[in-house]
């Protein structure tokens, strides 16, 4: 186990490891602008497609998972953004993590509480920075929700729907490996993460319902049919309720609403990336709208994690962030399986997101994509 990275300069030289569709469509084009990071290498299973890639953005080192141990070592990057599929997670978060390499690790985090627990531990070993990829937490529209309703624009808050659906081609893997590649592990951390943070508060009971709307298209390695459309119902503390409905069969929506005593707040759209956020709100009766620049919330997210390492910083949405998303989402997969409502341990979360953060990078094109497709086209 190595020590934590110490930058030199004000550059933090990133790995990104896993050349998919996320990394090549919205972190690769936005790094460029964070003014304080810059990757250096690509680690992929694809040599050819990412030679492409590191082409288009001057990156000159293109590895195999095989030679990832030895790009730690070597000492030529200072922290790796991880975006490889969820499963693969928790192997290559702890190696990053005991080589001292800070890591930027999308969500979910992992596959299991004790996967995440894995991770958690590996960083506080090395002290390498932990931060789970929340791009959320640095967008305007999603900061101003959560102040508005800190401040209690609304009154007292009481409950919060909503509905995230996509297409997804049977061809993707996300069509392909269960439960833990399906539409509650992928889409669900958004609609969870905000309510959990709009809230302030932990949940305590979860319930859920799904279907399997077209059994040859949404079947794990075995065959076997998992729910695509999933509606989920959260109760918290002090008498407040959540639900959101998820779904890879339906069209494209992603929208929130929070309803407090006096009135409520809209956001339609809600999560997507490359989408301005806009606010509906209503106060007794009196009806307002606020609409946020779109920004770049993946170049966002690493300006602001690459801030934390060069000022020594904690970064907030960090692996216990994550871990308490993925401790709901295994009590979904639970109250699915049985049909009955899950009960959690009451849990206390003292850092939640702070308007403070928010990042505002000019919006990026998405490149054309080598070797990748977006979910509704395939791998």
């Amino acid at each position: 186990m190595a020590a934590a990275k110490v930058v030199k300069g004000r550059t933090v030289r990133y790995a990104v490891v896993g050349v998919g569709w996320i990394s090549q469509a919205a972190m690769l084009p936005g790094v460029e602008h964070t003014g304080n990071s810059e990757v250096v290498a690509l680690v992929t299973s694809h040599e050819q497609k990412a030679q492409v890639v590191g082409e288009t953005y001057g990156i000159g080192k293109v590895i195999s998972y095989d030679e990832y141990d030895s790009l730690l070592q070597s000492g030529e990057i200072d922290a790796a953004y991880l975006a490889t599929p969820n499963f693969d997670h928790v192997g290559l978060a702890v190696r990053t993590l005991d080589a001292g390499v800070h890591l930027l690790l999308e969500k979910p985090m992992a596959v299991s509480v004790s996967e995440c627990e894995q991770i958690i531990a590996a960083s506080k070993r090395s002290g390498a920075k932990l931060m789970i990829a929340y791009r959320l937490h640095f967008e305007p529209g999603t900061l101003k929700a959560i102040e508005r309703i800190r401040e209690g624009e609304i009154g007292t808050v009481r409950f919060f729907n909503s509905s995230f659906s996509q297409q997804v081609s049977g061809q993707n893997h996300r069509a392909k490996h269960g439960f833990w590649a399906g539409p509650v592990p992928d889409m669900g951390p958004y609609p969870l993460n905000m309510v959990r943070n709009v809230f302030g508060a932990e949940p305590i009971r979860v319930a859920a319902m799904g279907v399997n709307t077209d059994p040859e298209r949404f079947a794990d390695e075995s065959g076997k049919p998992f729910d695509d459309t999933v509606a989920v119902t959260l109760t918290f503390p002090d008498e407040r309720v959540a639900s959101f409905s998820l779904s890879y069969s339906g069209g494209d929506v992603d929208d929130y609403r929070v309803v407090g005593s006096k009135g409520d707040l809209y956001s339609n759209p809600a999560y997507q990336v490359g989408s301005g956020m806009k606010h509906e709100v209503t106060v007794d009766k009196k009806k307002s709208t606020e609409s946020f620049k779109t920004t770049d919330h993946f170049g966002g997210e690493m300006k602001y994690f690459s801030e934390c390492i060069l000022d020594g910083r904690q970064p907030e949405p960090d692996g216990e962030e994550g871990m308490l998303d993925v401790r709901v989402l295994e009590a979904i997969e639970r109250a699915l399986t049985t049909g009955q409502t899950e009960t959690l341990a009451p849990y206390h979360r003292s850092r939640r997101p702070d308007p403070k953060q928010v990042q505002e990078l000019r919006k990026v094109k998405e490149p054309e994509l080598v070797g990748a497709h977006k979910p509704s086209e395939g791998q």
